[in-house]
C-alpha cells in the first residue's frame, strides 16, 4: 500500500445500531415468508374450491361409488359421505363387506377401502376388484360356460343337507326380461338380490340390485317383486343416463366401459340372477325348470331361524 493512500476507518463498533439492522433484517424476512405463506395459503384454497366446482363432489360419489359396486358384485358396498378434499386431490370411504350366504354367522363387519381422483379427474389405484377373487365373482364370471352344468350341480345338491340357504347365480336358459324375471321368481317363492345383465365368460359381467347406486329413486308404497324388478331397471337406466363419454376412461379402471353399461341398460335383459337366501331344497326344483341353464353354487349356511322337524 502506498503511504500516499487514505486509509479507510472502520467506524466504531455500535450495538444499538447493530441490533436496529438485525431486526430489520428478521422483519423484511418475516414479511417475505408470510407473503410466501399467505399466497400458497390462497392458492390451495383456490384449489380446493376449484375441486368442488359445480356438483363435482356428488357426481364423484354417483360415478365412481357406483362404479365401484359394479366393479365388486360379490361385496355389500357402503358409501360413506363425500367427500374428503385437498388442493390436489378428492376421495371418499366405501365399506365393503363380502356377500354370504342368508342364515349364517360370517362375523364380518365390512373393511374401509378409499376411492380417489385427482385434480384432474383421473381415479386412484382401487382396492378390490379383479384382485378379490371370491366364490361368488369366480360364479359370476362363469355365467355362459360350461362349467356346473346341470347334472354337474344335481348331484352337489343332493349331498347338501335340506337346512342350508345358499349364494346362488340362477342362469337362464335365454335371457329373459323384467317381467318374465319376476315371473320365475314368483313361482319359487323368492326376489333375486341382483340381476346380471350381461354374459361376459372368463371375466365379471355387469350386475345390478337394490343398493347399487345410492340415490337411485325409491318406489312409493308396497311393491312386489315384479315393480321391484322393472324399478330396479329403470334405476340402471337413470344411472348410465348420467354418464357422459369423459368418463369412459376412469370406468375402465373399474373393468367397465360406456358401450358395455348403455347397451346392458338399453337391451335389459336378464342372463343370471343372484340370491343369497335361497333354501337348497328349492334349488332342487329350481335346477329342473326349463327356464334355468344351470345353477352354480357360491356359499352354503344354515339358516338358523328356519323352524326345524
Amino acid at each position: 500500500m502506498n503511504e500516499d493512500e487514505a486509509v479507510l476507518e472502520l467506524p466504531d463498533f455500535d450495538p444499538k445500531v447493530t441490533r436496529r439492522a438485525v431486526r430489520r433484517g428478521v422483519f423484511r424476512t418475516a414479511r417475505v415468508v408470510l407473503a410466501v405463506l399467505l399466497v400458497l395459503f390462497l392458492a390451495a384454497a383456490g384449489l380446493t374450491l376449484v375441486q368442488k366446482r359445480g356438483d363435482r363432489d356428488e357426481r364423484m360419489k354417483d360415478v365412481l361409488g357406483t362404479a365401484f359396486k359394479l366393479y365388486n358384485p360379490a361385496y355389500e358396498v357402503w358409501t360413506e359421505s363425500c367427500c374428503d378434499i385437498t388442493p390436489w386431490s378428492m376421495g371418499f370411504t366405501v365399506i365393503a363387506s363380502q356377500i354370504r350366504a342368508g342364515g349364517g354367522f360370517t362375523g364380518n363387519g365390512g373393511s374401509a377401502h378409499t376411492i380417489t381422483q385427482d385434480f384432474f379427474g383421473r381415479v386412484g389405484r382401487l382396492p378390490l376388484g379383479n384382485y378379490a377373487n371370491t366364490n361368488l365373482s369366480t360364479s359370476l364370471a362363469n355365467v355362459g360356460t360350461d362349467l356346473q352344468r346341470k347334472e354337474d350341480i344335481r348331484k352337489v345338491l343332493a349331498r347338501l343337507p335340506d337346512g342350508l340357504n345358499a349364494l346362488a347365480v340362477i342362469e337362464f336358459a335365454t335371457p329373459a326380461r323384467a317381467e318374465e324375471v319376476a315371473a320365475f321368481s314368483r313361482d319359487f317363492g323368492f326376489c333375486p338380490q341382483k340381476v346380471v345383465y350381461e354374459r361376459r365368460p372368463g371375466s365379471v359381467p355387469i350386475t345390478w340390485g337394490a343398493t347399487t347406486w345410492d340415490r337411485a329413486p325409491m318406489p312409493e308404497g308396497t311393491t312386489s317383486c315384479a315393480d321391484d324388478m322393472k324399478h330396479h331397471l329403470a334405476g340402471f337406466r337413470a344411472w348410465s343416463g348420467l354418464l357422459r363419454d369423459h368418463d369412459d376412461a376412469n370406468l375402465r379402471h373399474f373393468d367397465l366401459s360406456l358401450a358395455r353399461l348403455r347397451k346392458a341398460a338399453n337391451d335389459g335383459l336378464a342372463y343370471a340372477v343372484v340370491d343369497n337366501l335361497v333354501p337348497v331344497e328349492d334349488l332342487r326344483k329350481v335346477v329342473e325348470d326349463p327356464r334355468v341353464r344351470t345353477v352354480r353354487l357360491a356359499d352354503v349356511a344354515f339358516d338358523l331361524q328356519r323352524p326345524r322337524g
